[in-house]
């Protein structure tokens, strides 16, 4: 009985009332298209940029909101330019680009008649950048997804910190603040209709309030089908999702301890990560990741059948600093050359081994080596497809290799490991 009660309260408190859902074709079609870009451009940027703390600052300070909001009376980016946004994302190699709407400070990066509290109507600014960056993303063929926060730290009608009752705050309005969700999300989605993903961030915070999921989910879909809606919440997926978030981690891993309740889903996947330690600016991190260190966190994305969105924290002026433009650029070069072993492959063909990771499409296998191995050759095992023949990727030397009843010994004798990743494609029956 107590499992049952637990059941349904839980069932209550993601709002999933007698919720059904089953995608459209248009739907489909997306999250197969969204499984072939695998490399996307996470962008974090806001008033919060200003202090150059991270987008936790006023939480992480304890700034008061009256005073925190003050922010947006000098907020005037006047180095922000949405062709080169899109550009650096595109020589990347990123075929998408998911930037945050409103972040938990409450401020919402785009023009809204739901608050007052935006930065065309509260910044000297006073222009809409997420359109711009619509407009050029559709232009140069790069998909757009909106970050949008549940969370809110300053709203009155949401009322952080305040005790829940019922499923609601107990010192809130509930109702007020879900229509005021609702109203920014038809904005969102039918004045920058190029838009194809809603990317939801906070339920965290409240694990046991009703966030009205099935209600937000099917105005989304009535909206346009075609739009897919990921949540991450570090749990298993819900009806009304298309695609599953880790944060921080491959999945299947939890070393951030933010996986513990999600279980792998026969959903699209994607794993987003910071190019240094922070997701919005911070003038005091420089722990920034090598090109290696991207690139094999991509290639390991993609050898689990999951998207990698990196996130970058643009500066206050909203330009993108120049350590992150210098070790993209490397990047993108390496995924230029090897792009066909990244871009509409699937995981998960060969389960991760000592040496690297498999990504496969159509009859090729992509063998990806990215450490050495202990011995002159690897093992890729339980590979029942007969294997024709086997070549470095990049040059097309003929490579020797064994088939047997425990998987393909393939020999490295002689071969000059690439220090970054050493591809070997297989070719197939």
């Amino acid at each position: 009985m107590k499992k049952i009660l637990l059941f349904c309260f839980l069932t209550l408190s993601l709002g999933l009332n007698a919720q059904t859902y089953t995608p459209v074709a248009a739907n489909l079609a997306q999250r197969e298209k969204f499984q072939d870009m695998k490399f996307g451009l996470f962008i974090h940027w806001g008033i919060y940029s200003q202090l150059g703390a991270g987008e936790w600052v006023m939480n992480d300070k304890k700034i008061p909101y009256d005073s925190y909001k003050r922010l947006s009376d000098f907020f005037n980016p006047q180095g922000y330019s949405a062709h080169d946004w899109v550009q650096f994302a595109k020589t990347s190699g990123m075929k998408y680009i998911t930037v945050t709407s409103r972040h938990h400070d409450g401020f919402s990066m785009f023009g809204t008649k739901a608050s007052p509290y935006n930065i065309v109507d509260a910044s000297p600014y006073h222009k809409d950048p997420i359109k711009e960056l619509a407009e050029e993303c559709e232009k140069e063929g790069i998909e757009l997804h909106f970050y949008y926060s549940l969370l809110d730290w300053g709203r009155k009608d949401y009322a952080y910190g305040s005790p829940i009752v019922n499923g609601k705050p107990e010192k809130g309005d509930w109702d007020s603040y879900i229509n005021f969700m609702k109203t920014q999300l038809t904005e969102l989605i039918t004045n920058y209709p190029a838009v194809k993903g809603i990317w939801f961030d906070g339920h965290w915070e409240r694990k046991d309030v009703n966030w009205h999921y099935d209600e937000i989910y099917a105005l989304i879909h009535k909206l346009n089908p075609a739009i897919m809606i990921g949540n991450n919440h570090h749990m298993a997926t819900i009806p009304g999702e298309d695609f599953q978030l880790f944060e921080k981690d491959l999945p299947g891993n939890n070393h951030t301890g933010f996986s513990g309740e999600a279980t792998i889903s026969k959903l699209p996947l994607e794993t987003c990560e910071t190019i240094n330690n922070t997701w919005g600016f911070s003038i005091t991190d420089r722990s920034f990741k090598s090109s290696k260190q991207i690139i094999h966190y991509l290639v390991g994305a993609a050898g689990k059948n999951a998207n990698f969105l990196l996130n970058i924290g643009p500066m206050p002026n909203g330009k993108i600093q120049p350590e992150f433009t210098d070790t993209m650029a490397i990047v993108g070069a390496w995924v230029k050359k090897n792009g066909e072993s990244i871009y509409g492959t699937r995981g998960n063909t060969i389960a991760e081994q000592p040496w690297g990771l498999v990504t496969s499409k159509k009859q090729n296998l992509y063998v990806h080596v990215l450490s050495t191995p202990e011995q002159p050759y690897i093992l890729i095992p339980g590979l029942k497809a007969k294997v024709k023949s086997a070549a470095l990727f990049n040059g097309g030397k003929a490579i020797k290799f064994k088939q047997q009843a425990e998987g393909v010994f393939v020999y490295l004798n002689g071969i000059t490991l690439d220090p970054n990743d050493t591809i070997v494609k297989l070719t197939t029956d």
